[in-house]
């Protein structure tokens, strides 16, 4: 397989699992700051111009980082990387669809892309801060939901703590948001964890 990601887009996530699954894969970096995503070449691969975007041995692809991290974990159930029980499965997409389709667009694409929600360079910095306040709320009401020591479930590790992650990168990164307690010792978790180290050293390449 091939894995199309971003340097230090959530598509580290993805990189994460499939690190953990051990298996063979390759790598394409696609920059989603110089307009790389919108070249031809990539738009054949994925028309929605974004990454993640996972090349199957099949040759088909997906996208979406909640559908590529739920198929890696089903695909590879020896993995142990979703609960087998359907409430366990539930609760696992719950958390990815919460992370990659609240929490990211919403709060952290305001302060990366302030352009995206208004288009008056002076609106840029009240969006910002717009973002950075959202982002905080989502930060405490997962440091609230946290099941698990350290991991988002309490049944463990999951892929949804691999969404967590590049959120936490964000923050104690470029963002310069401060870790609640929780997500700061699943933070740490993380980066103790030979696969994430793995996918943070090939993109850092």
């Amino acid at each position: 397989m091939k894995l199309f990601y971003g340097p230090g887009a959530c598509s580290i996530g993805i990189h994460v699992i499939l690190e953990e699954l051990g298996s063979p894969f390759d790598t394409q970096a696609v920059s989603t700051r110089d307009g790389s995503v919108h070249k031809p070449e990539y738009l054949a691969i994925n028309p929605k111009a974004k990454v993640p975007a996972l090349l199957r041995d099949d040759g088909t692809v997906l996208t979406e980082f909640p559908v590529i991290a739920w198929w890696l974990a089903k695909s590879n159930p020896a993995a142990g990387l979703i609960p087998a029980d359907l409430e366990g499965e539930a609760r696992t997409l719950e958390w990815l669809d919460y992370l990659c389709g609240t929490v990211h667009p919403q709060g952290f694409t305001r302060q990366f892309r302030p352009g995206n929600f208004g288009k008056d360079e002076a609106d840029h910095p009240r969006v910002v801060a717009q973002g950075k306040a959202m982002s905080e709320n989502y930060l405490a009401l997962i440091e609230g939901r946290i099941a698990g020591d350290p991991w988002l479930l309490a049944s463990g590790y999951s892929v949804a703590d691999a969404g967590l992650f590049f959120l936490e990168r964000w923050c104690v990164g470029p963002l310069g948001i401060a870790l609640p307690p929780k997500i700061a010792k699943h933070y740490e978790a993380m980066k103790a964890r030979p696969a994430v180290q793995r996918a943070v050293a090939r993109e850092a390449g």
